[in-house]
């Protein structure tokens, strides 16, 4: 019997499935990550860094975040987790290595889970979780 993983994924990556993003190579995606068993995760966090950088003009949607992507992450199959206080503390415990807020605390969330995180951000293969680079 396969084993379920549970997949963070960063905010790009969400993003990229639900706006159909070329840089994913949506075939080599499925083939690598997508079984029955796999369970791929929407983060609370992301929806605040969407939210935020969609304010400030650093990234260009179809529509207002609040307007589609409930939608979007049901559609996409994906599950939808809030922030937990564990992973709020967590952060005091990680290293220094990346000063992005919102990638930290996906990280934390990821350490305190055991999730496998699915990125384009190598940089976060230096902390003591499972990440796939895509």
């Amino acid at each position: 019997m396969d084993e379920t993983i549970s997949f963070l994924l960063d905010t790009h990556i969400a993003l990229w499935i639900m706006l159909g993003d070329k840089r994913l190579e949506p075939d080599a995606f499925k083939a690598r990550f997508q079984t029955n068993h796999n369970q791929f995760i929407f983060h609370q966090t992301s929806l605040w860094e969407i939210q935020i950088k969609y304010d400030i003009g650093k990234l260009k949607l179809p529509r207002r975040p609040g307007h589609w992507i409930y939608e979007a992450v049901l559609k996409s199959g994906m599950r939808y987790e809030r922030i937990e206080d564990g992973a709020i503390f967590a952060l005091g415990k990680l290293p220094p290595l990346h000063r992005d807020p919102f990638d930290r605390l996906l990280i934390a969330h990821a350490l305190t889970r055991k999730w496998t995180i699915i990125t384009a951000d190598q940089t976060l293969d230096e902390y003591p979780i499972e990440v796939e680079c895509v």
